[in-house]
């Protein structure tokens, strides 16, 4: 069974960890469903803490772009890149999200953008070839995003299209934060290049709500994770702290300290 599940998300670093806690609770003779339980808890008090801490970072009337869903719907609450902007929203600053639509499954425009309007945070819906000129025109102010999985050097995997946001905010100075546990941390890789990235069945490229946007015969190429390489990051936030900048010691040191 655990195979099963963790072969649905080959990237995704989360999983494999929560999946070997259960596992291990198993061989102690533990309760599984307490466990899950205490491990919503922990993953909600994770994000309030990564919430607080980035907000930090996020100035009174920031126009934020984010990329795909980071939110509630996404975590066990509250949410990573997206609870950060919640935060600072609850703390009385005044925010504009970007929300990139997030092709081919429309995470940003269908979820993200939901859980804004929920909050009556003030976004707008983009397609995500817009993400660069608006950039450019100087309407972004910092980059919020998640993470699937982190390496020990600090690079980062996270759902497709974030490589180019990170290469865009380096070229146009936009500070590029990645907000996520510590549980997204695997130590035992040291780059990005080793890190298994999902590839998706090329029809789901090739349709769009059951029709079909392409032709019969044209092949698709269907990546659903990139990498970012750590100089691309200007820190990565997570419960224990911001680490900045970006590279192995401070991670260790980070994530060694008993906070968050």
């Amino acid at each position: 069974v655990r195979k099963i599940l963790a072969d649905t998300r080959p990237t995704a670093y989360n999983l494999f960890w929560a999946l070997n806690r259960m596992i291990d609770t198993l061989r102690r003779g533990g309760d599984v469903e307490e466990e899950a339980r205490i491990l919503e808890e922990e993953d909600y008090r994770a994000n309030r803490r990564m919430g607080d801490l980035g907000s930090t970072l996020v100035p009174d009337r920031a126009r934020i772009l984010t990329h795909c869903n980071t939110g509630a719907l996404a975590t066990a609450g509250w949410g990573t890149a997206l609870g950060v902007i919640r935060s600072a929203h609850r703390q009385g600053k005044e925010v504009e999200v970007w929300v990139d639509e997030t092709r081919p499954y429309l995470q940003g425009s269908r979820l993200t953008a939901w859980e804004l309007l929920k909050e009556n945070i003030p976004h707008r819906i983009i397609t995500d070839s817009t993400a660069g000129f608006l950039m450019k025109q100087g309407f972004v102010d910092l980059i919020l995003v998640g993470a699937d999985r982190i390496t020990a050097r600090g690079d980062v995997a996270n759902k497709i299209g974030t490589y180019t946001l990170s290469v865009l905010a380096k070229e146009h100075g936009i500070p590029f934060y990645v907000v996520a546990p510590s549980s997204t941390f695997d130590l035992s890789v040291e780059k990005g290049e080793e890190i298994p990235l999902e590839v998706r069945p090329e029809e789901e490229l090739k349709e769009c709500a059951g029709s079909r946007i392409a032709p019969e015969g044209s092949p698709a190429h269907h990546l659903a994770f990139d990498v970012t390489p750590a100089d691309n990051i200007t820190a990565l936030i997570t419960e224990k702290g911001v680490i900045k900048p970006v590279n192995a010691d401070n991670i260790r040191r980070c994530l060694s300290s008993a906070s968050g």
